[in-house]
């Protein structure tokens, strides 16, 4: 059958591009001919190249973990402990970043103090009053030197603002939140912000503000990434190790680092005071038991070349809200964990956002992770919650645990219990603090954190049977994230034991 005749207004666009052009010599078209095979060849070897990232991705292993638990339970020190341990290049080149949360976490800790005695009345110009002859309802004037002490730390309102104007980038304004004052006046701690300062050109009412807490979204743009951007020295100086001697340079030119320098003297004598000691032990603020305290390291911390260390990292409190996922590959994976890639999400500690009513907006997205890591604060027996402070801490943690622990789309996770902050939890023991006398349920068993961590271990435990809806592995400990050895031991375990199920549901072992 004869092909039907071509149109002749019918054009082929092909035909003009891969038709040589007009009056070519054969060393041109040899010359083309060549660019088009190197161009194909090219080509080619991009196509390859997806196809095997396509393979590779295929073959990765990808393991997920969810860390569950309230505001300052430890699930921020959680995951950088697992940064430090299986991503440790990252994890150092990325130390220094974190002196200006240091810096910020001494200012609020002197913030802390100076409301605690905001409410102190000065003494009268006749006042004669003994400070010891005062009750406990009747606090004690401020004595004259706190005053000119108080004076004298004022600089530390302008590092405060310089560091939030530094950690918050402008798309984050509303990075705020409310943190429960020890003051019963109101009044600034410091000297009150101007609205017009030139940290914070688009932050207005920056004296209500003063009281809050600052916290970041880890999902908006990286805290990190605007704080590299600040560096004191260009980008193509910044160094890819902490022992670059740029580093130290770059400390040297840290304003808010050569402010807290000036002030350690003072903030030493602020913190050793015996009156300001009097005053937060009858208001129950117990400053060492926070996380984000290095009072009792100033010397080492305000030193002009100062760099954090691996434990001052894990120390320091940024507060993070939204859901997070971290990815990382262990850089000392061997063997079966090869290749395998880590998404370990952060669900923010904040009461709204992890609080048993809020459950079902969230976790229908997490129902298909590996396990669990749910931090429960039980050195908080005596407190109650930051955000609602009619709510005791260690409730809470139960209610969210029977709250996973019930909830049947999770049903098929694994649970993995950490009753964390047992180190705080001895000392409080030790120091005469009855647990029976807040949890009734305790009785008359010994006043000691080896019974109290088990008979806590065993409560957990029981929520945990009675309220699962399928028969599932439960794994509990007692920590104490702040203690590397141990919580490397335990994160070990928990790796293990992760990696060995989502092998299994992978039919590859």
């Amino acid at each position: 059958m004869p092909l039907p005749a071509r149109n002749p207004n019918d054009v082929d666009p092909f035909d003009e591009l891969l038709r040589p052009p007009p009056g070519e010599t054969e060393q041109d078209r040899v010359i083309r001919l060549a660019q088009e095979a190197e161009a194909k060849r090219r080509s080619q070897a991009i196509d390859n190249s997806l196809k095997a990232e396509r393979m590779q991705q295929k073959k990765k292993s990808v393991v997920r973990l969810l860390l569950l638990g309230q505001s300052e339970s430890g699930k921020s020190t959680t995951l950088r402990h697992f940064q430090r341990l299986y991503t440790p290049s990252a994890f150092r080149a990325e130390r220094i970043l974190w002196r200006s949360v240091i810096q910020l976490n001494i200012v609020r800790s002197v913030r802390t103090i100076l409301d605690a005695i905001s409410s102190v009345p000065p003494p009268a110009p006749t006042d004669t009053q003994s400070p010891n002859e005062d009750s406990e309802e009747d606090p004690p004037y401020v004595p004259h030197e706190l005053e000119l002490l108080r004076l004298r730390l004022s600089p530390l309102h302008h590092v405060e603002a310089l560091l939030i104007a530094k950690l918050i980038p402008p798309s984050q304004d509303d990075a705020w939140a409310p943190i429960a004052s020890t003051s019963t006046s109101g009044a600034p701690i410091i000297a009150p912000y101007h609205h017009h300062h030139p940290a914070y050109p688009h932050r207005p009412d920056q004296r209500w503000r003063s009281s809050q807490e600052v916290f970041v979204r880890p999902s908006a743009t990286s805290w990190k990434g605007a704080l590299a951007k600040s560096f004191p020295f260009p980008a193509s100086a910044r160094p890819n190790s902490i022992d670059d001697d740029s580093t130290s340079t770059a400390t040297s030119r840290d304003e808010a680092q050569q402010v807290l320098h000036a002030c350690c003297g003072d903030i030493a004598v602020l913190w050793t005071n015996p009156f300001i000691r009097e005053i937060l032990r009858r208001r129950k603020i117990r400053l060492e038991e926070s996380p984000g305290f290095f009072l009792n390291d100033l010397q080492r911390v305000t030193l002009p070349d100062y760099i954090p260390s691996d434990d001052d990292v894990l120390r320091a409190r940024l507060k993070t809200v939204g859901v997070s996922e971290y990815r990382c590959e262990m850089e000392a994976a061997a063997g079966r964990e090869q290749g395998t890639e880590w998404r370990i999400v952060d669900v923010g500690g904040s009461r709204s956002q992890v609080g048993h009513l809020s459950l079902a907006t969230w976790v229908p997205f997490f129902d298909d992770v590996d396990a669990i890591i749910f931090l429960a604060p039980i050195s908080g027996f005596d407190q109650v919650l930051a955000e609602d402070r009619t709510v005791n801490r260690l409730e809470d943690s139960v209610l969210l645990w029977k709250a996973i622990c019930s909830n049947k789309l999770l049903a098929k996770v694994d649970l993995v219990l950490f009753l964390n902050k047992c180190d705080i939890l001895d000392a409080k023991l030790k120091a005469g603090i009855q647990l029976s006398k807040y949890v009734r349920s305790y009785g008359d068993r010994s006043n000691d954190l080896d019974t109290a961590c088990k008979y806590f271990r065993g409560k957990f435990s029981a929520i945990h049977r009675e309220y699962s809806p399928l028969p599932r592995k439960f794994y509990g400990f007692c920590t104490s994230v702040t203690d590397t050895t141990t919580t490397a031991g335990i994160l070990a375990s928990v790796r293990d034991m992760v990696v060995r199920r989502h092998l299994k549901q992978s039919r590859l072992l």
